[in-house]
Formats: C-alpha cells, sequence, structure tokens
C-alpha cells in the first residue's frame, strides 16, 4: 500500500455548535483515487473543509503526513465548484493558474519567469495553452475547469480534491477530464465528489458514502443494498458500459 497522506479519527465537525458529520474515520493513500457521493446536507462539503484544513472539528483529530512543504503550506489542490467562480474578474488564464503558486512564493512576490513557464506547460497538459492570455470571463465552462484544475495542480499537491467538476461542462470535457484525473492519479491522490456514480465508476478506485457519517466502500463497485446500508441515496447506476438513469419505484 502506497504512503498515507492523511487520517480522520473520530471526528465530529459543523457549525455554530452544531455536527453535520459525527464520528468520520477516513484514511487516504498516495494512491487513492476516491468518489465521494451524498445527499444535499449529507456532510459532503463540510468533510472536504475539515480536509482542507479551514474547519476544526468538535472533537477527533485530522493528521497529515508528509503533506507540508519547506514553507508549512499543505500541498492540498482544490478545484471548487463551478457555481463558485467569479467569472467577472479581469485575469487572463495563465493568471489564474500562477495564483496556485500564491500559497507558496507568499502575497507579495512577483511571479518569475520560470513561474510563467510552469503556467504555460500546465495549460498545455490541459489542453489550453491558446487560451493563456484570454481573461476568463471569455472561456466556456469546459475551457475554464480545464483552467482551474492546471491552478490546483501548478504546486504539485499530493491530494487533489475536486468538488462536483463537472457540473456545467459538456459530455467531450467530461470524459477528457476523467481521463485528465486518471493521468494525475499516477502522481496524487484524488477526492472527486459527484452525484453522478455510474460515470465515474470507471474511474475511481473507491468509494465514500457521506451521509452525516462516512462510510468507506474498497471497491468502485457499489450495490443498491450497500447503498441503502449506508443510507446514501443516488439516482445512477451504471448497466454494463451505459449509464442509466434508475428512479424509484413511485405510484
Amino acid at each position: 500500500m502506497s504512503d498515507k497522506i492523511l487520517e480522520l479519527q473520530s471526528v465530529d465537525a459543523g457549525y455554530n455548535g452544531k455536527a453535520v458529520i459525527r464520528d468520520a474515520n477516513m484514511e487516504i493513500y498516495g494512491q487513492d483515487f476516491i468518489g465521494m457521493i451524498g445527499p444535499n446536507g449529507g456532510g459532503k462539503t463540510t468533510l472536504l473543509k475539515v480536509i482542507l484544513g479551514v474547519l476544526k472539528p468538535f472533537r477527533g483529530k485530522v493528521i497529515y503526513y508528509n503533506v507540508y512543504d519547506d514553507q508549512r503550506v499543505k500541498r492540498i489542490g482544490y478545484l471548487p465548484q463551478f457555481s463558485v467562480i467569479d467569472q467577472k474578474f479581469p485575469i487572463s488564464a495563465q493568471e489564474v493558474v500562477m495564483s496556485g503558486l500564491m500559497p507558496h512564493h507568499g502575497l507579495t512576490r512577483r511571479y518569475t519567469r520560470e513561474d510563467r513557464k510552469k503556467a504555460r506547460q500546465m495549460l498545455e497538459k490541459m489542453g489550453v495553452s491558446h487560451l493563456k492570455n484570454k481573461v476568463i470571463g471569455e472561456l466556456s465552462g469546459g475551457q475554464m475547469q480545464r483552467v482551474f484544475l492546471a491552478r490546483a495542480v501548478i504546486g504539485s499537491p499530493r491530494l487533489l480534491i475536486l468538488d462536483e467538476p463537472n457540473t456545467f461542462v459538456d459530455n467531450k470535457f467530461e470524459g477528457e477530464l476523467y481521463e485528465h484525473l486518471r493521468e494525475l492519479n499516477k502522481e496524487m491522490a484524488i477526492i472527486l465528489v459527484t452525484h453522478d456514480i455510474g460515470t465515474i465508476s470507471p474511474y475511481v478506485k473507491t468509494i465514500a458514502c457521506v451521509n452525516q457519517q462516512v462510510h468507506y466502500h474498497h471497491s468502485n463497485v457499489i450495490t443498491e443494498q450497500q447503498l441503502s446500508a449506508y443510507n446514501c441515496p443516488i439516482q445512477l447506476i451504471t448497466h454494463g458500459d451505459i449509464p442509466h438513469t434508475v428512479l424509484r419505484k413511485h405510484q
């Protein structure tokens, strides 16, 4: 098994003294590719905040293993939901990508020639190097997600977290995105939050169902009975190679 990145031990966390997740236990290793599913309000975002270190648990511990760089910055990349990105901010694609280096450089240090070169390489890796001077507001949803994915990985994170990255992107880019993630997984662990377990099941290695508690499933194949036991409803499952939408029986 590859080296451990972080561990959650009996974590309770939430807001204003009210726990959203309870007794969460989880271990993440270097080559993990975890699909995280669960109902709205079940605690997925809260769990991500705990892992990122922006929300302190009420109880329990979050232990990081060899995650910090020389500047004591956590090497965790984060791609937020598309809806939280300010598309009106006047910044170019290349500048967006370079901003991913800011935690490592500090707020006052100027970007170097090497930083710009690295940003161009990241954009090229994502297939959007021709957009380096475009303002982000001029980009399509798929192009913008590529740019922000480049930003998330420019600092060579040990763990990459993506919060529903397939929202507002077309089917062509969605397939390319998962192929990009498959390549990135050779270099880092990945947590991918999604409602679409059917589409991601060929790519992820394990599944975490989050609904107030964390139920970790050590496989990318999960049955309806297991989901019911975890109290973790989803809508999509996979039949063969083609995802189908399956609705619960109703009157």
